[in-house]
């Protein structure tokens, strides 16, 4: 899941990219409204978060202008704002929850992750033959017997298991997974698929590498 915060309080910003990372999320940062509204309209993200006040234009007008040209993509603000009138405001112009500064990270993350829940539509468990997944309790097991991964490994088979039966290329990969900043290193693809393919044993095979391409996980016949 790719996740695009726009923040220009540095100290912020590098809090909410540090604990969205370890929980296995992409994250790219912006720190102005109109660098983070180019960077909204150019690439494709699965949630925005968004500090109202920002240099340039607002949050508010950012949200505004994402919304004439993508109506689904879920976005939460961050504000010291908190009267009924402004978070009223907030959600007529889009957003889709308010969450007031200072805030708990675990509370945020809460957020968000009911946001993705709605937006994503998908089940609650995932299976790819005899592996499954919650991406709830972010559990993943083969045959009943759990598997320990790592937050980046986590991220990567649920972002297969969910294009289950298509290829997902490496771009969309990295996108997805780590974020435009691993462009330029496609290698660590490779090492995480070997990651996960070992600790996979028996589930690994439904993951296959389509050369030049990317990989595909499907059900092994």
């Amino acid at each position: 899941m790719r996740i695009l915060v726009v923040e220009d309080e540095s100290g912020i910003a590098r809090f909410l990219s540090e604990g969205l990372t370890e929980e296995g999320y992409a994250v790219d940062l912006a720190t102005n409204g109109n660098a983070g509204l180019e960077k909204a309209l150019s690439n494709q993200y699965d949630l925005l978060l968004l500090d109202w006040m920002l240099p340039g234009i607002s949050g508010i007008e950012l949200c505004r202008r994402f919304r004439k040209e993508n109506a689904s993509t879920p976005v939460i603000f961050l504000t010291v704002k908190d009267s009924v009138d402004e978070t009223v405001f907030g959600l007529e112009v889009g957003a889709n929850d308010y969450v007031k500064k200072p805030f708990a990270f675990d509370e945020l993350l809460a957020r968000i992750k009911v946001q993705l829940r709605q937006k994503s539509g998908e089940p609650t468990v995932l299976t790819l033959g005899p592996i499954v997944l919650n991406p709830e309790t972010r559990q993943v097991t083969i045959h009943e017997q759990s598997i320990n991964l790592t937050p980046r490994e986590f991220s990567l088979l649920e972002f297969l298991m969910q294009n289950r039966g298509k290829v997902c290329t490496r771009t969309r990969i990295l996108d997805h997974v780590w974020g435009i900043n691993y462009h330029d290193n496609t290698s660590v693809i490779d090492v995480y698929i070997n990651y996960l393919r070992k600790k996979l044993g028996v589930g690994g095979p439904c993951i296959h590498t389509i050369r030049g391409v990317g990989f595909i996980a499907k059900d092994d016949e």
